[in-house]
């Protein structure tokens, strides 16, 4: 046995063995010991190796989707190596014959299929990218598919843009040729998206030899019908096809057609730019506190998926957009669709999902069972969007619900609807998981199964009848008769009965089989024959069974209509889902078109406003944008139309809100693009095809990169590549860096967006010098966060308005994060001399000369014979009695002693 797995192991050795042993797959040497670390479970031993012991550790069967998900999660690459025979057949080749074994998959994180491996709301995307110089072009093809629901596409992506693509995709697993990482561009993007890497030898890469493969894949002579591929593309198509079948020990991946994808329909966002505004992820990496967690109320798991992949890559097109919204509208309009729609889909199992294990020869009863509900409730959806039901007021259809409409139609009457019957007929009610459990062939399907599984069932009765009879006869009131897969039917008793069935007239009829610790076992000639009836009554069963499965599992597979029907229920129950967030969120429906307009009334952040509610904290505070710039100059006056104002430049003072209002304005570019509604009165927005976020501060150390040169790597990429078309953010640039470098990038930076890029920006500042550049800059408009002063309290509004901040109110948050007193004392003194420095010459340069160090620590007293002057503020804590104070007396002396200092008492 150890030499077989030896073999096996050595073809594999970038991966555990899993090597399957009865009930268990267990694991030996290097791989054991990896394992129960990883799994947390005991590490035991087995034999001998070389003189050596064999570690050796575990998992069941029935368990290992749960431990298979562990490794994954942490790195490792599974091959699972199964029975491939049966252990009775081993035996005929003689007592110590191995059973035959092989590796029938392996499991790694791009080609998951199981449910209990993947999460049912997010996809699980596989990515192949090649690059072909023969073609003379540097272009890189990248090729993605979900394994799991069989999606495909493939598209070229230049090395600059390669980060912000794999950023937008997110795959589990990227495959790719080792030469390319030695291209810097390239393999720092790689190493940016921190995606798992999977290195193929170079032949899978070779175009010709890809272009083959696809063509066998699909059983076409040309891939021109599926559309007009670079020889990048399809080696990238082609590797990843090569790779799921090696995976897959050989079985061909069940994928649709390759659709071509570009990027140049969709809004463009670098990886940088989707963690500040954590589009689908939260702060923590998690859904939670994401902006896809406040949108998605979807009720399906194909919905989910669907809905992420529209925030991730928001459309740059008008029209598709638009049709987005119509299809919202339909549902925000008429609740009562609505409401139907959606709990007609949330009966929905996952479509998708179930009809790719079931191709795979992965899938079970269960998955068949779900494509039979699934394709009742894709009738159900279809009749409710049926203009002949008869209500007077059914709206107009928009144009994506139309085609989702047509679609559905032969879920009523096509050949989806007469599989749904037939599955209804075929299946129990409640079928098993795994095929190999049998009881899932409804009685009355089949003739010849009933009349086996009488047979089987109505021995199971004899020998219940037998075991009573044998219990008479022998006056053992604990005789049992048992089963196991070994033996058979047996008889046992305790040890101490066991002399009675082996002496006198008994022992005739009953025959020793085999002697335990506690019980022994018998057999008898009656039991015998029973014994092999009621296994040839089983096992033909089980057989006729797995024949009836098998032969709808291809009926399933043979039906083309299913994967369409999958993919509109996808697309209403968004549509549904953001309608059903627009009401309940009071989201309006934006105006898109391909002017430069970006108008926001009243918006909203919604992420902030939603947990606001969520706390009970109050209302979000709504604020008015308007970057909308002129469409072309106004040649008549030789100038700019003094109304366009594309570029803000934000002041005001720290926690007034200004991250929230800049991230805001993305984000409801962002949704509005994706086709939902927004948190605004009203929203007027010409398509933006680059969305750049600079804000907050962090490091890449890996990289060697400190916060600032981050900050610089990330502005130098917006100014290199933001049009007119594009909308920009940036928060505190230059704060990094010493005072003066800070606002001379700062001033270059928001110069070059105005008279360069001019994209529309919003450009937060506590450089209050940059707020007199709206003398030199038309387009600039200065914007401020509003704040109210009672006294030395300082209250913010979260209010946008005209103008320029004067102070940045720092000392105030320093205050009210904590420092110290005689810190914050200092700070004024400092902050004092400081501004006074702004009009005095010189002043700054001998401010650590004038200033000396600690002064607003108290100072000595005289060390002479002139009496000091009493301290008003010591004399006061002196006269005073704090037990004697109520808490409102306490804080009334506190705000004297305050007063007292603020006369000029030391």
């Amino acid at each position: 046995m150890m030499a077989q797995y030896l073999e096996i192991k050595a073809a594999h050795e970038d991966c555990l063995l899993f090597y399957r042993m009865g009930d268990f797959y267990e694991l030996f040497f290097d791989d054991a010991a990896q394992a129960a670390q990883a799994l947390d479970i005991a590490l035991t031993k087995r034999g001998k190796h070389l003189g050596e012991d064999i570690p050796m550790c575990g998992v069941p069967v029935h368990a290992a989707d749960a431990y298979l998900s562990r490794l994954i999660r942490k790195g490792f690459r599974v091959a699972v190596c199964e029975q491939t025979e049966d252990p009775a057949e081993a035996k005929k080749r003689g007592s110590k014959s191995v059973v035959q074994r092989a590796v029938v998959r392996i499991v790694t994180p791009g080609t998951l299929t199981e449910d209990a491996l993947l999460d049912a709301r997010d996809a699980n995307i596989l990515a192949a990218l090649a690059r072909v110089r023969a073609d003379g072009s540097q272009t890189l093809g990248l090729a993605y598919a979900d394994v799991s629901t069989g999606a495909f596409q493939v598209e070229a992506v230049d090395a600059p843009a390669l980060a912000a693509a794999l950023a937008r995709l997110a795959p589990s697993e990227l495959v790719l040729h080792e030469g390319l990482l030695a291209d810097e561009m390239i393999g720092d993007a790689v190493q940016q998206s921190g995606v798992p890497l999977t290195p193929l030898r170079a032949s899978a890469f070779d175009s010709d030899a890809a272009r083959s493969r696809l063509e066998g894949l699909f059983g076409v002579r040309a891939l021109d019908a599926f559309g007009d591929f670079t020889r990048a593309q399809i080696a990238a198509a082609g590797a990843l096809v090569d790779y799921v079948t090696l995976t897959q020990a050989g079985t061909a991946p069940v994928l649709e057609p390759p659709r071509g994808a570009s990027d140049r329909g969709l809004m463009a966002i670098d990886a940088a730019t989707r963690t500040s505004l954590e589009l689908t992820r939260g702060p923590d990496g998690a859904r939670d506190g994401s902006l896809l967690a406040v949108m998605d109320m979807t009720v399906t798991a194909a919905g989910a998926r669907e809905l992420k992949a529209r925030v991730a890559a928001p459309l740059a097109d008008p029209a598709p957009i638009n049709r987005r919204l119509a299809a919202v509208t339909l549902f925000a309009e008429h609740g009562t669709l609505r409401h139907d729609m959606r709990d007609c889909l949330r009966q929905m199992p996952d479509l998708e999902r179930a009809l790719s294990r079931l191709a795979l020869g992965r899938g079970g009863p269960r998955d068949l069972a779900a494509i039979g509900a699934a394709v009742a409730a894709a009738a159900r959806a279809a009749a409710l969007l049926d203009p002949a039901r008869g209500a007077p007021d059914f709206p107009p259809l928009p144009e994506d619900v139309a085609e989702a409409a047509a679609a559905l139609e032969g879920a009523r009457t096509g050949a989806p609807a007469a599989l749904a019957t037939l599955l209804g007929r075929a299946l129990v009610e409640e079928p098993p998981l795994s095929a190999r459990d049998g009881g899932y062939i409804a009685p009355g399907y089949d003739a010849d199964l009933d009349e086996l599984v009488s047979l089987r069932d109505g021995s199971r009765k004899v020998i219940a009848g037998l075991e009573a009879r044998y219990r008479d006869q022998t006056g053992i009131k604990t005789l049992k008769v048992r089963h196991n897969n070994v033996l058979g039917y047996f008889i046992e008793v305790t040890a101490t009965n066991a002399d009675r069935l082996m002496s006198g007239d008994l022992a005739e009829t009953f025959r020793h089989r085999q002697t335990l610790a506690s019980a022994m076992r018998f057999t008898t000639v009656e039991l015998s024959e029973l014994d092999a009836k009621v296994a040839r009554a089983g096992e033909g069963a089980t057989a006729r069974e797995k024949e009836l499965f098998e032969a709808l599992v291809a009926q399933v597979t043979e039906i083309a209509e299913l994967a369409p029907i999958a993919r509109a229920l996808a697309g209403l129950d968004v549509a549904a889902a953001l309608a059903e967030a627009a009401q309940a969120h009071a989201w309006a429906r934006p105006r898109i078109d391909n002017s430069l307009a970006f108008k926001v009334d009243a918006g909203r952040h919604p992420v902030v406003e939603a947990a606001l509610k969520a706390q009970g904290a109050g209302g979000f505070v709504p604020n008015d944008c308007d970057l909308t710039a002129d469409a072309a100059p106004a040649e008549a006056e030789g100038e700019e139309s003094s109304t366009s104002r594309p570029v803000w430049l934000l002041t005001g003072p720290n926690m007034a809100g200004k991250s929230t209002f800049l991230r805001q304005n993305a984000l409801i570019a962002v949704m509005a693009q994706a086709g939902s509604f927004v948190p605004a009165s009203s929203a007027h927005i010409g398509v933006v095809d680059r969305l750049f976020s600079r804000v907050g501060a962090s490091d890449d150390l890996a990289r060697g990169r400190s916060t600032f040169m981050v900050e610089m790597v990330e502005t130098a990429a917006i100014l290199n590549r933001a049009t007119d078309r594009s909308l920009v953010i940036l928060d505190e640039i230059g704060r990094g860096t010493a005072t003066y470098d800070g606002l001379s990038i700062a001033w270059a930076t928001l110069e070059h967006l105005h008279e360069v890029n001019r994209a529309r920006t919003l450009f937060a500042t506590h450089y209050h010098e940059l707020t007199g550049l709206t003398a030199t800059l038309p387009r600039l408009a200065n914007a401020t966060m509003r704040v109210a002063e009672h006294g030395e309290d300082v209250v913010f509004l979260h209010e946008v308005a005209p103008g320029a901040a004067d102070r940045s109110y720092g000392i105030h948050v320093a205050r009210l994060a904590g420092l110290p007193a005689q810190a914050l004392t200092r700070a004024e003194e400092v902050l004092k001399a400081l501004e006074e420095g702004d009009t005095a010459a010189g002043t700054r340069q001998d401010l650590a000369r004038d200033l000396p160090l600690f002064a607003a620590a108290p100072r000595p007293r005289s060390s002479g014979h002139t009496a000091a002057a009493p301290d008003p503020v010591r004399q006061t804590l002196a006269d005073a009695n704090p037990d004697d104070m109520t808490p409102r007396e306490a804080l009334d002396f506190l705000y004297q002693l305050r007063r007292k200092l603020g006369d000029g008492a030391t």
